[in-house]
């Protein structure tokens, strides 16, 4: 069963806004001749590596909800020019949005079990995905959704 993280992106207001990072990023990697791949630099490295990269994903907290998705698709520990440690972690770049959910900020990542994520908003049912996201937003703060 893959293990998941699960990080607040901060500055970010919206999932359109958090695949606008990412295509802008994908775009500057292809202009570069690098791979297409989104990277999120860390501080600390997950000690779960194995267990991640067995399908895990990181989940993104936008505005107080779990709002979004990538696929990790590799983790790597390196050092930065002052000898810190830091951590790469590559995804797919493709953000996908999934079942909003609210939860509160925290510092850093955190671990996220399989059982605890949840599910592709394209998944989750008739039309929710079609809906606009400030829409989603205040039918599931007034537990409609």
């Amino acid at each position: 069963m893959p293990l998941h993280l699960i990080k607040l992106a901060v500055g970010c207001e919206s999932v359109k806004e958090l695949k606008g990072w990412v295509a802008e990023r994908a775009r500057t990697a292809k202009q570069k001749g690098l791979p297409r791949h989104h990277v999120h630099i860390t501080r600390m490295t997950p000690k779960r590596i194995d267990e991640l990269l067995t399908g895990g994903s990181l989940y993104w907290v936008i505005r107080g909800e779990i709002a979004a998705r990538e696929k990790i698709i590799a983790i790597e520990p390196f050092r930065d020019r002052d000898g810190i440690g830091r951590c790469r972690l590559v995804m797919q770049p493709k953000v996908i949005a999934v079942m909003p959910r609210p939860m509160r900020a925290f510092q850093g990542w955190r671990y996220f079990a399989q059982g605890d994520a949840p599910p592709d908003l394209g998944s989750a049912g008739a039309g929710v995905g079609a809906l606009p996201e400030p829409l989603r937003r205040e039918l599931r703060d007034l537990g409609l959704l």
